[in-house]
């Protein structure tokens, strides 16, 4: 090879073809080039999800890795670094520090000076090793507001030399490179420094190819330029198994992959066909509707799907939801009885007649908080449900996931009021309290959420003598309105209780035509649950 610089080509599978480009040596493929200056084309793309049959999924991953041209990275990957290895990159990392920031030319001259990258035998070959690890740099620098001083850098910069040196040197000194560069296959999740390691080898040219069960596109926050040729989205999800060592025996049967595929066409989260349970592992995330009040009351018994802006994807769910205050009486009151009486009597339907509903917790809940945190200050959904303080292990894995994500959700933008001389942090560990403590029959309106069908309700009938609503009730209320539960609060005197916690941009207010004071709660007549009885029967 004598021209001053390498071409390289993207291949882009037709029909997903990936496999059959794979095994194509260098000259065979398409729009490789010799002649007037040194090019090949290599195949870089990602596999996210599986396909309905598992096991013809691990198959191909078990033959892939029975290649001994293919090195499958994610299960071989060396680790180790020699210690002059090391010493000698942390000399030339306190040299950035020293000149607060190298240039990129400058930092990987220092490399190569000190053999701490890929190196080849033909110079055209190795100033492309130098060239695309320039090009690993300005992209780190370009993703990072610090640059090449970002605390992460340095790691990135010891495992990218010495995943280098440990696989990448060896690799090429025993390849043909005009025959045949690496062909790499990673499995799973990837660290920071292990996906620019992978964005490295795409640069050079080596064919890459990234599977991850579970869907995930790990690569698009190294590389937003997008180096990978294709990305083939199977239509089914799982978490990752162990990366088979063996063949897999099992073969599923025709009818069971009709059957995936059927309930694929049904039940998928475009579909809106939505199978008992399906989103029983996605994240609920409500969104509160704004409507009048005739609104309310239709928008109430309609089912999540059915109700506007509800979506689903792979992870979440977007539950339309209604958080109401009515105010006062109408002035046709059997209607109103009415559609108070039909909300109360949905099975999905809690009511509260008396307050408070809550239990005010009175420990000292700042060092469970803390501890819960992540390094942004945040609450770790799965730290929280590791933690001491954590009362919901009795629950199934899908809920208390929920429940941690809504209560970190809630506590990182808190919506209610702070009392005097309170914090936002003071208003944080409230609520982090209070949510971490939640009534039985509070938890018992979560369990029974199929979040794309029928939406449990919390209705609250409040007057000036059945007791004093309290902050903590509040704190509940924001959490079930949060994770996308129905609230409706009757206040037939017009008075505030609410409004003395929750800011009132989270819920509407319905003023009705008469405020009307010392009004018990009238219970529906003998015909009306005699009708109610039979129709449930």
């Amino acid at each position: 090879m004598r021209q001053e610089e390498l071409t390289i080509h993207k291949a882009e599978p037709v029909n997903d073809d990936w496999k059959s480009i794979l095994l194509q040596p260098l000259p065979e493929r398409a729009v490789y080039e010799k002649e007037p200056g040194p090019a090949f084309t290599r195949l870089a793309g990602q596999i996210l999800g599986t396909p309905f049959d598992e096991t013809d999924y691990y198959n191909e991953l078990y033959e892939l890795s029975a290649n001994e041209n293919i090195h499958v990275l994610s299960e071989t990957l060396d680790k180790t670094i020699e210690p002059e290895t090391f010493q000698a990159l942390q000399h030339i990392h306190t040299i950035n520090q020293k000149e607060k920031g190298l240039s990129v030319g400058r930092f990987v001259a220092f490399l190569d000076g000190e053999q701490l990258i890929a190196k080849h035998s033909d110079p055209l070959m190795h100033r492309h090793l130098r060239k695309c690890l320039m090009t690993v740099l300005h992209t780190f620098a370009a993703n990072h507001e610090q640059g090449l001083n970002h605390p992460d850098f340095r790691r990135v910069l010891l495992d990218v030399s010495k995943f280098s040196l440990n696989h990448l040197n060896p690799w090429l000194e025993k390849a043909d490179i005009e025959r045949e560069m690496p062909k790499v296959v990673w499995y799973g999740d990837a660290s920071k420094s292990q996906l620019y390691f992978l964005y490295y080898l795409m640069l050079i040219g080596c064919d890459v190819l990234l599977f991850h069960p579970a869907g995930t596109d790990q690569l698009i926050q190294i590389d937003p330029q997008r180096q990978l040729t294709f990305t083939l989205k199977l239509p089914d999800v799982s978490e990752p198994h162990p990366f088979p060592k063996e063949k897999p025996d099992r073969k599923s049967t025709v009818a069971y992959r009709s059957t995936k595929e059927i309930e694929h066409v049904l039940n998928h989260e475009e579909s809106m066909l939505y199978k008992p349970w399906q989103f029983r592992d996605h994240t609920p995330v409500s969104v509160t509707l704004k409507t009048t009040y005739d609104e309310l009351f239709l928008i109430a018994k309609e089912r999540a799907f059915i109700r506007p802006n509800f979506k689903a994807d792979k992870q979440s769910v977007d539950i339309p939801n209604v958080f109401a205050k009515i105010m006062g009486v109408s002035k046709d009151n059997k209607e109103y009885w009415n559609r108070l009486h039909t909300m109360a009597e949905y099975q999905e339907t809690e009511m509260v007649r008396s307050f408070p509903f809550t239990e005010e917790i009175k420990s000292n809940y700042q060092f469970h908080y803390s501890h819960a945190l992540n390094q942004e200050g945040i609450i770790d959904p799965d730290k929280l449900m590791e933690s001491n303080v954590w009362q919901y292990k009795q629950l199934p894995s899908g809920i208390q996931s929920a429940i941690a994500k809504t209560i970190s959700r809630m506590c990182r933008h808190p919506r209610l009021k702070a009392l005097n001389k309170e914090q936002e942090k003071d208003v944080q560990i409230y609520l982090f309290k209070q949510t971490t403590n939640l009534p039985a029959k509070l938890l018992k309106l979560i369990q029974t959420f199929d979040y794309a069908q029928t939406v449990p309700k919390l209705l609250l009938y409040h007057t000036e003598f059945n007791g004093e609503l309290t902050r903590s009730d509040a704190a509940a209320l924001l959490f079930l309105n949060e994770i996308g539960i129905d609230i409706a609060i009757y206040n037939p005197p017009g008075h505030q209780d609410i409004e003395h916690y929750i800011e009132e941009d989270q819920y509407d207010i319905h003023w009705l035509e008469d405020m009307v004071f010392q009004q018990d709660y009238k219970e529906p007549s003998i015909v009306r649950r005699l009708f109610r009885t039979i129709t449930q029967k």
